[in-house]
């Protein structure tokens, strides 16, 4: 008996690369990591746009692809968003890359997207790899509600301010840290949000990958947390549910009242406080009734 191939014969074969803007995922680590259709793009490319244009000649020759490559980073951003709009209306493909993930999550590309949106011009996303879909993976946390939250402020004082404005919000939270800041931002974050349940996530992909779970205080005193070395993101879970008070219920119910019809407001109430919609309903009216 003839044992049959885990895999297709072929895969579905690739459709013609239209002008516009592509924000193209890039592996996070693992060469393998990218998608058939981003190398499609990026072969059809009349411009690709990088974040580090070193970084991503690499990635190019891995593939045996050739591209004009031009830099946008933070100092040329403006630059190549004008340059895009230009070469898009004139019928070319450019492709937008950051250094490694998904374009446009904590790195220079919005300025481009935006402008070529604005110019009425075609904008195409090529998912694929995204170190932050990856530590919700690895971090076996709650993921029905997630807030990313970038990077945090590099001195303390600022960052505890940061994750106060954080604290209240009742979903997982995802950050990305450096190495030599982690620990102090761990010992912040523990302060500030409380003991709560957490994973730092290192090397996604790579052949280092780690993953170390633990309360946010344990995470902070884990030697394996003290300076280590590669990208890191950091899930942090939510905290304990606290009984909201009736008080704090209608505070929140006249504050929607002045922007949503009495429905509404009472579902957005119900959502953020966890409490039974038909009540809050119910009291809505009340509200609206007593002015």
């Amino acid at each position: 008996m003839t044992e049959r191939s885990p895999f297709p014969p072929a895969a579905p074969p690739p459709r013609p690369v239209s002008p516009g803007l592509y924000l193209v995922a890039t592996p996070i680590g693992n060469l393998r990591d990218m998608t058939l259709r981003a190398l499609d793009v990026l072969a059809a490319a009349d411009l690709v746009l990088a974040e580090d244009t070193r970084v991503s000649a690499k990635l190019l020759q891995a593939y045996g692809l050739k591209a004009k490559l031009e830099r946008c980073d933070d100092h040329a951003s403006a630059r190549a968003a004008e340059g895009a709009v230009q070469r898009i209306a004139e019928g070319q493909v450019v492709a937008l890359v950051s250094d490694a993930g998904t374009p446009m999550v904590s790195d220079p590309g919005f300025v481009v997207a935006r402008a070529v949106v604005e110019a009425g011009l075609p904008v195409h996303p090529i998912p694929g790899a995204s170190s932050l879909l990856a530590a919700l993976n690895l971090a076996a946390l709650p993921s029905d509600r997630v807030l990313f939250a970038g990077f945090l402020p590099p001195k303390s004082g600022a960052r505890r301010t940061m994750l106060a404005e954080l604290k209240p919000g009742r979903q997982t939270l995802v950050l990305f840290e450096s190495g030599p800041r982690l620990a102090d931002s761990l010992a912040d974050m523990a302060e500030v949000l409380g003991d709560r349940p957490a994973a730092v996530t290192r090397e996604l992909t790579k052949l280092h990958e780690e993953c170390v779970r633990g309360t946010l205080a344990e995470l902070a005193a884990n030697p394996r947390c003290q300076a280590p070395k590669g990208e890191i993101v950091v899930v942090i879970g939510p905290g304990a549910v606290e009984a909201t008070s009736e008080a704090d219920a209608d505070a929140a119910l006249r504050e929607a009242l002045t922007r949503l019809p009495p429905g509404e407001a009472a579902s957005e109430v119900a959502r953020a406080f966890d409490l039974n919609r038909k009540a809050l309903y119910r009291r809505a009216l009340e509200l609206k009734e007593a002015g």
